[in-house]
C-alpha cells in the first residue's frame, strides 16, 4: 500500500466533517449496480477503497447507518449528522468489514485524483452512460487475484486473515 506524500482531504457539504486520507486507494470502483444507483440517486457510485487506518477525522463527528447491499449482508454508510452526506461506506467483503473504507470520491477536495480503475456491475449500467474504450469493465464483480495489484491483493488477504482470526 503506497503512502501519499500529501494527505488528501475531503468534507461533507456543510463542512461540519472534514477528513484526510493518507494512502493511495487500493483500487477505485465505479459501481453501476442498482443499489448504488438507488442509494446515490444517480447513475453510479465512485468509491476509492482505502485502508481504514489511513482515514482519519480532522473535525466533526460522524454517524453510521446500516443499509441493504446486493450481498444481503448490508453496508455501513458513514454520514455527517448535520447535512447527511455520505462520506464512506464499509462492506462485509468476506469478513474485512470496517478495515477498508469505500471513500465517496466526490467528497474529496480534489476528486479528480482518484479516477475509476474498474467499472463494476455494468450489466445494470444506464444505457446512456458511455464508458471509455480502454476501461476495465465487469458485468458483475471481478476476481480479486486478476484485478487488484499483487501488493494490494496481498494486503486485502492479510486483512481477511486477521478478520477471520478475531
Amino acid at each position: 500500500m503506497e503512502k501519499l506524500n500529501n494527505n488528501w482531504e475531503g468534507s461533507c457539504a456543510c463542512e461540519h466533517v472534514r477528513y484526510k486520507v493518507a494512502a493511495k486507494p487500493l483500487i477505485t470502483h465505479c459501481c453501476h449496480c442498482r443499489f448504488c444507483q438507488r442509494q446515490t440517486g444517480t447513475a453510479f457510485a465512485l468509491n476509492a477503497l482505502v485502508d481504514a487506518d489511513q482515514v482519519s477525522l480532522l473535525k466533526g463527528t460522524v454517524e453510521e447507518l446500516k443499509t441493504p447491499s446486493p450481498s444481503g449482508r448490508g453496508q455501513n454508510i458513514t454520514r455527517c449528522p448535520k447535512c447527511r452526506i455520505a462520506l464512506w461506506s464499509s462492506y462485509y467483503m468476506g469478513g474485512i468489514k470496517d478495515q477498508i473504507r469505500f471513500i465517496r470520491v466526490g467528497t474529496l477536495d480534489n476528486p479528480d485524483q482518484f479516477p475509476p480503475d474498474v467499472h463494476i456491475f455494468t450489466s445494470t449500467k444506464q444505457p446512456w452512460v458511455t464508458l471509455p474504450e480502454n476501461a476495465k469493465t465487469f458485468e458483475n464483480f471481478y476476481n480479486f487475484d486478476t484485478t487488484w495489484t499483487k501488493e494490494n491483493n496481498n494486503f486485502r488477504k492479510s486483512l481477511l486473515s486477521n478478520a477471520n482470526n478475531l
